[in-house]
């Protein structure tokens, strides 16, 4: 694998691509510490210091910004907004005829649909930036520190105005950046500065587990923690390039003096069809109704209820909806994103079918059959890895931190593989020796 890398870096065009990659990387992290203007800075610094990486609420999205929110620095909302307007625009797709049509244009439709992207990416950053100078105001981003509610210097319009700006800028910044890696880098940008996010938290994350432990000095905890986050890199590396092939034959056909058809192919079904959209959903909908009850202030019997059941991840409850909003989400996921009638209908067109299985209305059942099949053992799988954080800050008694949870690990293996075989298939194609051997 070294000598992988050193053959690449000596690849004129590849080394360029991956320098470019590197200076953008650079570049992000640095925009991730230069706070906006507005804050008191030494005021965020010591409800840092008190917070001792219990993110609480904020925990997700501040993971996503590598830990930009909490800083409130100019690219404090991260790569969140394009994340969940992505993902709005691809659910929107199944419902609205108009985009579904851009869908099916090829290139240049899915630019359309990439410039709505853009639009509502601008449209909630604002929303984000907005929200979060208002909790920020209000001392609801550090609750346990003295001096959470004068993190704000000024509370006027036309300070709140500079802020939200500034943060809007900044993830519209970051959207360029990202798409900057994909045109003249490596791999996919935004998933490149999103894996760069998550994997900037786990040095300090690793080394608070540390010295919190409690036996042979932290180290023994701290050993535990690694190996349970290799047992989990190496489940999900099996899991992600697991798939069920389809067997798909071409038929023969005539056109003038030439013979076209014939071959043999498959049709790739992934067992995790879903990726990590399915967590990232159920994350989101848990946190409403924490969100709500931290708001309102009410002392109401239902305020309390929530305050007990699913503010603390360690709660059965909450682990249960958790779990099985997972499983839900999964399965709805791939429900929108995969039609079987469309690809038989596709299959029939070409003159493709199944071996044993007759064109039309037949293959799609069985197409629908597979799939749901192949979901479950999916579903389960994303459930029990995004249950692994909560379970190790019960038993090892660590910091609400914990670095291999199961959003983090999905996204740092998918980046990481994607873009290790996109070098390898650019090496291949100058017969050197790849990554994945």
């Amino acid at each position: 694998m070294l000598t992988a890398f050193a053959r690449a870096f000596k690849t004129p065009d590849l080394r360029k691509k991956l320098l470019f990659t590197l200076g953008i990387i650079v570049l992000f992290r640095l925009g991730q510490h230069v706070p906006i203007p507005g804050i008191d800075y030494k005021n965020v610094q010591t409800c840092m210091d008190l917070a001792k990486g219990q993110q609480g609420l904020f925990g997700l999205v501040n993971m996503f910004s590598g830990g930009a929110l909490l800083q409130i620095t100019i690219f404090a909302l991260g790569i969140m907004p394009y994340i969940t307007a992505s993902i709005i625009l691809q659910l929107l797709t199944v419902v609205i005829p108009r985009l579904e049509a851009l869908k099916k244009e090829g290139q240049t439709g899915q630019a359309k649909i990439t410039q709505y992207t853009r639009y509502l990416t601008i449209a909630l950053a604002i929303l984000q930036g907005t929200g979060l100078v208002a909790t920020a105001r209000s001392g609801s981003l550090f609750q346990s520190c003295p001096v959470g509610g004068q993190i704000v210097r000024d509370d006027s319009i036309f300070t709140t105005a500079v802020m939200v700006i500034t943060m809007t800028a900044g993830t519209a910044l970051i959207m360029w950046l990202g798409e900057l890696v994909t045109d003249r880098g490596i791999g996919n940008g935004m998933s490149i500065l999103m894996f760069v996010s998550i994997a900037a938290g786990f040095p300090s994350a690793m080394w608070s587990i540390k010295q919190q432990g409690k036996i042979m000095g932290g180290w023994l905890e701290f050993s535990l923690v690694i190996l349970c986050g290799l047992a989990m890199v190496a489940l999900v590396v099996f899991v992600e390039q697991a798939q069920r092939r389809i067997p798909v034959q071409y038929a023969k056909r005539m056109i003038g003096r030439r013979s076209y058809g014939g071959t043999s192919t498959y049709i790739p079904m992934k067992v995790n069809q879903a990726g990590v959209i399915p967590v990232i959903f159920a994350s989101s909908l848990l946190y409403i109704p924490a969100l709500i009850v931290q708001f309102s202030n009410s002392k109401a019997g239902w305020a309390t209820w929530i305050s007990q059941n699913f503010v603390k991840g360690d709660h059965p409850i909450y682990i249960a909806t958790y779990f099985l909003l997972i499983v839900f989400f999964a399965f709805f996921y791939v429900a929108i994103s995969f039609n079987p009638e469309e690809v038989a209908d596709n299959m029939k067109k070409y003159g493709g079918f199944i071996p044993g299985i007759r064109a039309g209305r037949p293959t799609a059942e069985y197409l629908s059959y597979v799939l749901n099949r192949i979901t479950w053992p999916g579903a389960l799988y994303l459930g029990l890895i995004a249950l692994v954080p909560t379970v190790a800050l019960v038993t090892l008694n660590a910091n609400q931190n914990f670095p291999f949870g199961g959003t983090s690990i999905l996204i740092i293996v998918g980046v990481g593989l994607e873009t290790v075989k996109q070098i390898e298939s650019q090496l291949q194609q100058r017969h050197y020796e790849g990554f994945l051997r």
